[in-house]
């Protein structure tokens, strides 16, 4: 199974990056993924179901422990048709 999932963390900031925005972007660019978009309003990976519920797991807690207030995170489960989209 192929998974894609789609997260933002709160509180931005416009004028510097948070250092929960910092840890999200160094854990899913490390994490070996298929497809990583890293963006100022949200991020989104894309994987095997173990390699992207592995990086959310270190991206949910690390984040939190970086000073995140809320995280919003979206997962698809991608077929065939939809791969490299």
């Amino acid at each position: 199974m192929r998974l894609r999932a789609e997260f933002t963390t709160e509180p931005f900031d416009l004028d510097e990056a948070p250092a929960h925005a910092v840890v999200a972007r160094e854990v899913i660019e490390g994490a070996g993924l298929d497809a990583v978009d890293v963006g100022p309003f949200g991020n989104t990976v894309e994987g095997s179901a173990d390699g992207v519920l592995a990086a959310l797991d270190e991206v949910l807690r690390r984040t939190l422990g970086a000073g995140a207030t809320r995280i919003s995170l979206q997962v698809n489960v991608i077929g065939a048709e939809e791969e490299g989209r």
